[in-house]
């Protein structure tokens, strides 16, 4: 239930997959839980989530955040298979983002993924998917110099990949 809570919508396949356990264990648990599960239909397919859940999932978005520097390993990307998919349709750019070394973390505009950074020393590297408004620049490079950076002296220098 608690996969579901926090990665929900999501699968049997996809709960797999993160397990580390076979596609009919996957199966299994979700039968296991299928009292407590509702079915929804996402852009990706058909998935499930905790029943408790479907009202805060229903309810109208507040105003987003507008702009967050997600670490590499954020719960709110750590997804497996076709989930992914809901997060970055386009698959050129779930590749940047879920690499197969080191994951960047992700930059999160107005609520989506607008790209990644990285870190090295003082330097945040940022690659923005599509261009961002000056306003949008602005809310990443506060959000970067917000960071909680272990070893940096001074402020940190922001550069654009873009």
């Amino acid at each position: 239930r608690r996969y579901l809570h926090i990665f929900g919508p999501t699968t049997a396949a996809a709960f797999s997959q993160w397990a580390g356990i076979g596609p009919q264990g996957g199966v299994a648990a979700f039968e296991t839980l299928r009292k407590w599960l509702t079915p929804v239909r996402t852009p990706v397919g058909d998935s499930w989530i905790l029943t408790g859940d479907e009202p805060t999932l229903r309810a109208t978005a507040g105003r987003a955040a507008s702009a967050r520097l997600l670490p590499s390993g954020d719960a709110y990307f750590l997804l497996h298979g076709r989930d992914r998919e809901l997060l970055v349709p386009d698959a050129s750019r779930r590749r940047a983002l879920w690499t197969s070394r080191v994951w960047p973390g992700a930059i999160l505009v107005d609520g989506e993924i607008a790209g990644t950074w990285r870190r090295a020393s003082g330097t945040v590297t940022i690659q923005t998917w599509h261009r961002l408004s000056r306003a949008a620049r602005d809310a990443v490079e506060a959000e970067a110099a917000s960071l909680p950076l272990p070893d940096i002296e001074g402020q940190v220098v922001v550069r654009w990949d873009d």
